[in-house]
């Protein structure tokens, strides 16, 4: 592996990042500062933290920014269930990012092991 990009997890986090900011164009004008700000910024979040680790020396340095992803993507979680219970999205488009986000946290604990062993 050459580089960030080559990562299944940073792959999966930029497809969530991208579907999230999609599924936010259509949120109440009102929360451009709010909540719609506030879901954008935490999925941006979890791509970049990985990358940023990738790019740190030390494996301890780069398991801190894979934590800090992972905590990225519980407020993403968070934030789209808060979308879901204002019904700015649907239940079916909540349960397939959802999902996806679930997939995602699999794969990045299972990451975070990996490296963590490696130590």
């Amino acid at each position: 592996m050459s580089t960030f990009r080559d990562l299944k997890i940073w792959e999966k986090a930029m497809d969530i990042v991208t579907k999230v900011y999609r599924d936010t164009n259509d949120f109440p004008k009102e929360e451009v500062y709010g909540l719609t700000s506030q879901i954008r910024r935490a999925c941006v979040s979890i791509p970049s933290n990985i990358a940023e680790g990738y790019g740190r020396k030390g494996k301890k340095e780069y398991i801190r920014f894979l934590n800090i992803a992972m905590s990225s993507l519980f407020e993403g979680q968070t934030q789209l269930e808060i979308s879901k219970n204002l019904k700015y999205i649907s239940e079916d488009k909540f349960e397939t990012m959802y999902e996806e986000t679930r997939e995602l946290e699999r794969m990045l604990s299972s990451y975070n092991r990996k490296v963590e062993s490696s130590i």
